[in-house]
């Protein structure tokens, strides 16, 4: 458990830790942190409108533009670009176009660590497997004893930690595969129809109960994921010590 002593430790500030949840959707990564780290401070930024946001302040606008002009000023920043633009059927390309619903999407990785190394901050990039992300650290629902596999990959930037066991998955992922249904204890918090998780059901899985939006919260992380690699920073720091900023 993170108590306020241990941050006071590391932190040596007159003001909370701030934090910067950089393309925060909802803000499920947001929620983890504030468990991590109590009593801290935490801006989302998004280029689309996050009603429904968890953290302490949210701005709408472009987050590398963001992270490059007010990156510094923040003590841990993270950032979730958008997977639909990573895949390994899509590297060395700039962007990745969904032909089905006629949108493009961007591949922000390569500029997202490049604002991030910019700040001097420490950091953590998330995305999925077959992306540019650096596999520093894996993360599974199944670790945190949630029903959602979710795997996630997690890049540090300036801190380091250990990537902890992955246990065995209990079963299969519930719904419909090639015509035939299977049951499982996990659910399908992606898509619609064929047996895909419902809102509820989804909320339940990733412990996300402030929104109803069943887009966003297919997207969201599980906080329980960003509470873990919170603390981990926090026990990182604890060991080799951490100037903050300004």
């Amino acid at each position: 458990m993170t108590h306020l002593t241990d941050i006071g430790r590391v932190f040596a500030l007159d003001r909370p830790l701030r934090i910067l949840d950089a393309f925060c959707c909802i803000g499920g990564a947001s929620e983890g942190y504030g468990r991590a780290f109590p009593g801290c401070h935490i801006t989302g930024v998004d280029i689309q409108a996050q009603p429904d946001y968890r953290g302490d302040a949210f701005h709408q606008g472009d987050a590398v533009d963001f992270i490059r002009t007010h990156g510094h000023t923040f003590d841990f920043i993270h950032a979730s670009p958008p997977c639909q633009g990573e895949g390994a059927p899509t590297k060395g390309t700039n962007a990745v176009r969904n032909s089905a619903i006629g949108r493009t999407y961007p591949r922000l990785i390569v500029p997202t660590r490049a604002a991030l190394e910019a700040t001097g901050r420490p950091y953590v990039i998330e995305n999925v497997a077959g992306s540019q992300v650096r596999k520093d650290i894996r993360l599974c629902g199944e670790q945190f004893g949630l029903a959602v596999l979710m795997h996630r990959y997690f890049e540090l930037g300036r801190w380091t930690t250990i990537q902890p066991p992955h246990p065995r998955h209990r079963g299969r992922v519930r719904g419909w595969r090639h015509g035939a249904y299977h049951d499982g204890p996990y659910v399908a918090a992606y898509g619609q129809g064929g047996g895909k998780a419902t809102v509820e059901e989804i909320r339940a899985a990733k412990g996300i109960d402030w929104s109803t939006d069943h887009l966003r919260l297919r997207e969201a992380l599980p906080p329980a994921y960003t509470e873990w690699i919170g603390r981990a920073f926090l026990t990182d720091r604890l060991t080799v010590g951490l100037g903050v900023a300004a």
